[in-house]
């Protein structure tokens, strides 16, 4: 069985999100355990309550588990059957010092090199995380460069055994400084209850986490201190605003209201979507809708969008640019290029795209092909591309969204490269002056990429455009 399993596609990340196969796959998980060990001495349910909790869990709407131990393979099997991927936790002893004892590291190593020998492979495997929670003290004590590089050793291991799995490592606010080379998403656990300082935050770790992708690896309230009814508002509202930010998925603590920590059943704190006893709550239900709604949520408005590509000689790159204009998910836009005099086969390229605006003139630069596509659009936000780049099909989701939902007149985004990009569009992306953002806050450029760009018309003819 396991042998047909590892023919089928896994998780990859492109860009700002993850993929499983053609389509996006955004995360919408739940904590699953730890549970009391059970006669084999692991710490997961029985296969007959794995069996009913996956069901439960499918009904959720959830596609992703995230467990802190290392998973039997029965269990990864009956994910799979499921629908399910596993975001497994590495478990470790990294409340000691372990980087001043080389038996502790090595300890780590095996932990590491074990638990995903025994995952490696496996199509339910959505991710490894090395490590969860470095606790503040050990890391300001041993150095957060060197704690950094200990975990990228770490990833690197994985990666040695498992070639095409994803890894990461599950950061919080008092570590948030650690920088990691290796991830190939950024994971954060964050409780923050009051919506202002929740989404600052999350702009924030979209900083940190600059052109990977961002998720919640942990987010909850307790029932019985905030109140199930306050608790499942709050749930509400998270999820919506993680998925608005451009974060690749959420993971909400937890399932169930069953949690076995520290050898010990926890009967004080109830953070479960159900009960002990997987009894739906209030809060199951209203994280049912959200994720059934992610990760489209409404916008407040539709306004039509012009889409402005210049192109000087660009036929190279042109068509797959062109391609991937032509699907992005948004009711109401008009695509403009606008060929500044090209010499090439731009203008045989251009009649292909009936759906396309094109226009051509003398070459005159880029500034003024710009201002002639501000010009003849028909959009209320005129945004801007390259015809060397690829638009993401949910580009101008989150570029008018954030647009909205903003006092400003123009806003941009992230400039990165494809990862099949050749080794002279990777030398121009890491040089200075290249097509990157700069920023003051978090949330407040000082420059972004011409490539990523939207602004009010009205904003542009206003100050005569380019």
């Amino acid at each position: 069985m396991a042998g047909n399993l590892t023919k089928r596609p896994r998780v990859t990340v492109d860009g700002k999100f993850f993929r499983l196969g053609e389509s996006k796959f955004y995360v919408k998980g739940v904590t699953y355990g730890p549970f009391a060990p059970g006669p084999d001495g692991l710490k997961f349910a029985t296969p007959e309550q794995t069996q009913k909790d996956f069901a439960l869990i499918r009904e959720l709407g959830a596609n992703v588990i995230r467990v802190y131990y290392v998973p039997p393979r029965w269990l990864l099997d009956l994910a799979e059957q499921h629908g399910l991927k596993l975001l497994v936790d590495i478990p470790w002893t990294k409340q000691l010092c372990f980087l001043d004892s080389k038996k502790l590291r090595n300890q780590a190593r095996e932990a590491v090199r074990k638990a995903v020998e025994s995952c490696a492979g496996h199509p339910a495997i959505f991710a490894y995380s090395v490590v969860n929670e470095i606790p503040p003290d050990i890391v300001r004590w041993s150095g957060a460069n060197d704690v950094a590089d200990f975990l990228d050793d770490l990833i690197s291991l994985a990666r040695e055994i498992d070639p095409d799995c994803l890894c990461t490592f599950a950061n919080y606010p008092p570590t948030e400084f650690l920088r990691l080379q290796n991830v190939d998403f950024h994971c954060f656990n964050v409780y923050l209850h009051q919506p202002r300082p929740f989404e600052n935050y999350l702009a924030r770790l979209q900083m940190i986490a600059d052109s990977k992708p961002l998720m919640l690896g942990e987010f909850g309230l307790d029932s019985l201190r905030e109140g199930e009814d306050h608790k499942a508002e709050t749930l509400g509202w998270q999820v919506e605003y993680a998925f608005r930010g451009g974060l690749a998925g959420v993971v909400v603590f937890s399932f169930s209201d069953d949690w076995f920590k520290d050898g010990c059943q926890i009967n004080d704190w109830q953070f479960g979507l159900t009960t002990m006893g997987r009894s739906p709550k209030a809060s199951f239900e209203v994280v049912r809708q959200k994720f059934l709604a992610a990760p489209y949520f409404p916008l407040p408005q539709y306004p039509k969008v012009s889409v402005v590509v210049a192109s000087y000689n660009g036929v190279r790159t042109l068509k797959a640019c062109l391609d991937s204009l032509e699907h992005l998910n948004y009711p109401d836009y008009e695509v403009i290029l606008v060929d500044d005099g090209s010499t090439d086969i731009t203008p045989q390229l251009a009649s292909v795209y009936k759906g396309i605006r094109y226009l051509r003139q003398e070459n005159m630069g880029l500034s003024v092909a710009r201002n002639t596509g501000i010009e003849a659009a028909a959009g209320e936000i005129v945004a801007f591309t390259d015809s060397d780049c690829r638009a993401d099909e949910d580009w101008l989701y989150y570029l008018v969204g954030d647009l909205l939902n903003s006092r400003f007149t123009g806003i941009g985004g992230h400039n990165f490269l494809p990862p099949k990009d050749s080794l002279v569009a990777a030398a121009v992306m890491v040089s200075p002056g290249g097509p990157a953002h700069v920023m003051l806050t978090d949330r407040l450029a000082e420059h972004i990429p011409g490539c990523n760009m939207a602004f009010y018309r009205w904003a542009l003819l206003e100050i005569k455009g380019f």
